[in-house]
């Protein structure tokens, strides 16, 4: 018995340590594997990430939405239904070559981003009407709720749009908090339903309608939370002389509507303002490295042209480097792009320079409105000079 339990424990620990070695053997082969078509791979993925693909995506789901609306109207399906045909036929593949695309640029990092997986859903979504005319037929009880679930296919637009995405991450940040907010709240429902059952659904004369079982009494208490019709069920109190009513009600739309709520509706905010600083501060960041690989691509250009000219010294006889030089500068352009290091080129410097110069502008302008008083001044005196020596010289008449 012990050489059986021992050949039993021996054959699992060595099937499971073969097992551990061919998925550590497996997992070493996909890391050290090199594609073979690493070029068609880069082509793809330019395309991909190309602003006319995106343009041409955006605009299929877009027209694919539009569709989706003007075929809730049987006449115009009815009319239109072989352009409808065909149009779904090439959104469908559409959606299937762009699905496949991703797949074939990098097909381990597809499946783990989430919106990745939301396309899938949403091609497996597009595939279900069709599996249930061929499996079911068309007279088939539920194929409207499949028929329904069409209008997904606009969730495509997520994957192409970065500011619903920061705001989708914001609801995600925000799901904690809510969490907690909205079990709060839970609780204070089921506080006063308890509550609203005891006082207003158990006597003789209770209002069973709105309150005559929790299940009744939570939806009354919704309402009341939506503030929603709220006279209405108040009226119906009143009607069956309930003390304590009012004071029920107002307390409860107190909690409710503004704490409770104003809460939610704080937290989402905030959450949201945090996301929207973020993809603020990702989108400086890229364009900072794009400036930085435009500036590389320059200076590099600029180190082949100055090696060609040093080879060009080498065989060309030229009496010395500034002469060199001085042909060079004599096939640059105005609209040629340099990129130097001193401090002369440094935007601190620039930007420096730039409100000096706007201060001396100022300046100057100050000094010119300063000038043309003066001289407005000056004028007037030569004005007023003659007028004085006339009066002065008949003065000196009157006295003779």
């Amino acid at each position: 018995m012990s050489q059986q339990f021992y050949h039993q424990t021996r054959t699992r620990v060595i099937s499971s340590s073969l097992l551990d070695n061919s998925s550590l053997m497996f997992c070493a082969r996909i890391r050290t594997f090199q594609r073979k078509d690493t070029q068609c791979q880069a082509f793809v993925k330019r395309v991909i990430m190309s602003r006319p693909f995106q343009i041409v995506m955006i605009s299929t789901i877009s027209l694919n939405a539009f569709l989706v609306v003007l075929g809730t109207d049987y006449k115009i399906r009815y009319n239109l239904f072989r352009l409808y045909e065909f149009l779904e036929v090439n959104f469908v593949a559409i959606y299937n070559a762009e699905f496949y695309m991703k797949l074939y640029v990098d097909a381990m990092s597809y499946w783990k981003n989430g919106y990745n997986l939301l396309d899938v859903m949403v091609i497996v979504i597009i595939t279900i009407p069709y599996s249930l005319r061929k499996i079911k037929g068309k007279h088939y009880p539920y194929l409207h709720i499949a028929d329904g679930l069409q209008s997904l296919r606009i969730l495509k637009l997520i994957s192409y749009s970065r500011g619903i995405r920061t705001l989708i991450t914001a609801v995600g940040q925000t799901a904690y908090t809510v969490a907690s907010v909205l079990t709060l709240f839970f609780i204070l429902m089921y506080i006063f339903a308890i509550l609203g059952f005891c006082l207003f659904g158990i006597t003789d004369q209770g209002d069973l309608n709105n309150w005559g079982n929790l299940a009744v009494a939570f939806f009354t208490l919704f309402s009341l939370a939506t503030v929603d019709g709220w006279t209405d069920l108040q009226q119906q109190l009143d009607n069956r002389n309930f003390a304590l009513s009012r004071a029920f009600t107002i307390i409860f739309i107190l909690l409710a509507s503004f704490v409770f709520l104003s809460m939610f509706v704080g937290v989402m905010i905030i959450h949201t303002e945090d996301s929207i600083k973020k993809f603020e501060q990702e989108l400086k960041l890229e364009r900072h490295l794009t400036l930085m690989e435009e500036k590389q691509v320059i200076v590099k250009r600029q180190q082949e042209e100055v090696s060609r000219l040093m080879q060009t010294q080498k065989n060309v006889d030229y009496k010395s480097f500034s002469e060199l030089v001085e042909n060079f500068r004599k096939t640059l352009r105005h609209t040629d792009p340099m990129v130097l290091d001193d401090f002369g080129t440094s935007l601190p410097f620039i930007d420096v320079y730039l409100s000096t110069l706007d201060n001396q502008d100022a300046t100057i302008y100050k000094l010119q409105e300063l000038y043309y008083e003066i001289v407005h001044v000056l004028s007037q005196m030569l004005e007023d000079l003659p007028q004085k020596k006339q009066s002065y010289s008949s003065d000196k008449v009157d006295e003779k």
